[in-house]
């Protein structure tokens, strides 16, 4: 099936030779576009809550030669326009990097595109594999969050981070610019934009 993950030679994660690659990461700010000064970026991911013509902007504005994204609670439930690559319950390999994520917020109402139970996520994830970078929307359960309604993580990524011990989990939604570690795994919070190398 299309949204089944491919498994990762352990190989691939391992190459001393792979180069490094400039990343923009953005998330959770429409306002982003203009603060960001023209350069030259391997990959832009956005972590959601943000316009496809915001992503498209941004992706312009740094040449940008790929885009990875997932959905936030208040964007729609329509596709994204190419070249905006989904990577909700799906793997891609960049530059020998292992790319992974999952899209949405836990469902703190009744209606609404990218809401999950708990539950579901767990199910969702359970055909997840081993990634990289992992890129999601929502936080961990028990990190970064900012309320136990709106901004409640979820504790099917605590487990995912806790089986695989990714190197990098990056995460939007609760508007905060922060650092934690859980294992071996950096869990990086993002609000607005942030550069970094990978």
């Amino acid at each position: 099936m299309a949204d089944k993950p491919i498994p990762i030679p352990s190989q691939i994660r391992q190459d001393p030779l792979i180069r490094r690659m400039r990343t923009l990461i953005i998330a959770d700010d429409d306002e982003i576009a203009d603060l960001i000064n023209p350069c030259e970026v391997d990959l832009l991911i956005s972590l959601g809550d943000l316009s496809d013509i915001t992503i498209l902007e941004v992706a312009k504005k740094v040449n940008a030669r790929r885009i990875y994204a997932v959905k936030g609670n208040h964007d729609s439930g329509e596709a994204f326009p190419e070249p905006i690559v989904n990577l909700h319950r799906v793997v891609k390999i960049s530059g020998g990097t292992a790319f992974g994520g999952f899209c949405g917020c836990w469902r703190y109402q009744p209606r609404g595109f990218h809401l999950f139970e708990q539950k579901e996520v767990f199910d969702l994830m359970s055909h997840m594999s081993e990634v990289d970078v992992f890129i999601a929307h929502n936080s961990p359960r028990g990190i970064h969050e900012r309320n136990q309604r709106t901004h409640f993580g979820f504790d099917a990524f605590t487990e995912y981070i806790n089986t695989f011990q990714p190197p990098l989990f990056l995460h939007g939604h609760q508007h905060v610019n922060s650092v934690s570690k859980m294992g071996r795994t950096e869990v990086l919070g993002v609000f607005g934009y942030k550069f970094m190398d990978l």
